[in-house]
């Protein structure tokens, strides 16, 4: 079953101008964390532009026409392989190479991006995050034929993808990996975990300070190649200098509280020392799960 949600921003802030490639500070990293054979987890972190790419003329000095252009984007990306198997990562690496080459392609397409008027690049995003879906789906399905019987374990992945494009940050969810907006010491979820812990949450049926607690808190209700995928856009305002975006799965949230999380952020020195800080202390804890981290921000300039 597929669906599509969009959520409306909750995060306004002043316009600044647009930082340039050299003021981005961005960094990811993985790992497998210190009970799982192996990591499931796959992630990306890149920045998308128009370029020109000259394959033969007779011109003089064609490497100065070969320029990248002005930014469209900066991407970041976290998928989660589920099943505890192969199958898992590979889910999660079809997702990820699959939207990927969706929006990149998208990014180039649509004018409206960045703008106020942009439903149409919205329902862009919402329809690539189903065809990663539609891919594992595929990819599960040949897998099944190929070994003449249905696999054990489920070939499923959960996906979040953010996107900077100016003035607005694009964040496209399914499953429970999170992102975050962190400025002046305030830490805010962009996403809302699409799990059955979270589901009833909302309904009333379970208080929102024991859902951490819950069996089902980390049971998805939505996955890409799950029973059910259910997109959920967000579209938030990302103009204040120095704000941070972080990505995770939930590898870090299982062991790394909200508060901790602001902390660590609120004592940033660099994208890449806070997602080494965030990792460590997941690991003191046991890190019982696979664990990805990305940080982006346009430190403020200085006086």
């Amino acid at each position: 079953m597929t669906s599509t949600s969009l959520r409306s921003g909750r995060i306004t802030s002043e316009p600044g101008a647009k930082p340039r490639d050299d003021e981005l500070d961005l960094f990811g990293l993985t790992h497998a964390g210190k009970v799982r054979p192996e990591n499931q987890d796959h992630f990306l972190l890149c920045t998308v532009h128009p370029q020109a790419v000259i394959h033969a003329t007779s011109l003089p000095d064609p490497e100065k026409l070969s320029a990248r252009g002005q930014r469209l984007a900066t991407v970041m990306l976290v998928a989660d392989g589920v099943g505890g198997s192969a199958a898992g990562r590979e889910a999660s690496q079809l997702a990820a190479e699959t939207i990927m080459r969706y929006v990149t392609s998208t990014l180039r397409s649509y004018p409206a991006m960045g703008s106020q008027n942009d439903e149409e690049f919205l329902s862009a995003l919402r329809t690539a995050a189903l065809e990663a879906d539609a891919t594992v789906r595929t990819a599960a399905a040949e897998r099944a034929q190929a070994t003449g019987r249905l696999s054990s374990k489920s070939m499923a992945t959960t996906l979040t993808l953010a996107l900077a494009v100016w003035p607005w940050l694009y964040v496209v969810q399914v499953g429970d990996s999170r992102c975050y907006f962190f400025w002046n010491g305030d830490l805010q979820q962009v996403t809302r975990d699409q799990t059955m812990a979270q589901d009833l949450v909302d309904k009333g049926a379970l208080p929102a300070d024991r859902a951490a607690q819950s069996p089902f808190s980390h049971v998805l209700a939505s996955s890409i190649g799950g029973p059910e995928t259910v997109p959920e856009v967000t579209r938030i305002d990302v103009t204040k200098r120095g704000c941070v975006i972080l990505l995770c799965t939930d590898g870090l949230t299982k062991h790394v509280s909200d508060p901790e999380i602001a902390a660590q952020l609120g004592a940033m020195q660099s994208a890449e020392q806070v997602c080494h800080a965030l990792l460590d202390l997941a690991l003191e804890r046991g890190g019982s799960d696979n664990i990805t981290v990305l940080a982006a921000r346009a430190p403020l300039k200085k006086s």
